[in-house]
């Protein structure tokens, strides 16, 4: 049998409050500064990309020159470079895809990341589903630019 004290209800008490404020202090706050941004003639907002941990880190802008036709990894890497831009990650793919998907085309389209484990493969984004995988980087897919603004 347990013997209950005034000591032990104080110890369970103090436990007990301790607990409360870690609980109370565990949600986060994040601070999303206003922006005033202009576009170009043609470009398209994508969204604002986050980090693993939901802070902010830039605003997506969708460029709008497309090549002509399909490209292969490496031109698609290098006619966004051409206009000024970059192909969007993995993970801005999806923000233009949400944001902008009246603008593209519902194809296959290249993303900046080449595969982690194999150098010849590249990742890429389906502008009609929105899934992702990776394919050979000769494979000719289309291509979209992005630029990026700092938060």
């Amino acid at each position: 049998m347990t013997t209950i004290t005034l000591e032990s209800i104080d110890a369970k008490q103090t436990e007990l409050a301790e607990m409360i404020a870690a609980f109370k202090n565990s949600g986060q706050t994040i601070a999303i500064p206003a922006a005033a941004i202009a576009l170009r003639p043609g470009e398209r907002y994508a969204g604002l990309a986050l980090d693993d941990e939901g802070a902010p880190t830039h605003h997506l802008i969708l460029l709008p020159p497309r090549p002509n036709g399909r490209l292969n990894w490496r031109a698609a890497m290098d006619w966004a470079a051409a206009v000024g831009g970059h192909l969007p990650t993995r993970r801005e793919q999806p923000l233009v895809f949400a944001h902008c998907e009246q603008h593209l085309k519902p194809e296959v389209h290249w993303s900046s990341e080449a595969h982690e484990d194999d150098a010849s493969y590249a990742w890429y984004c389906v502008f009609y589903g929105g899934s992702q995988n990776t394919t050979h980087k000769s494979y000719e897919a289309h291509a979209v630019a992005v630029r990026r603004l700092s938060v």
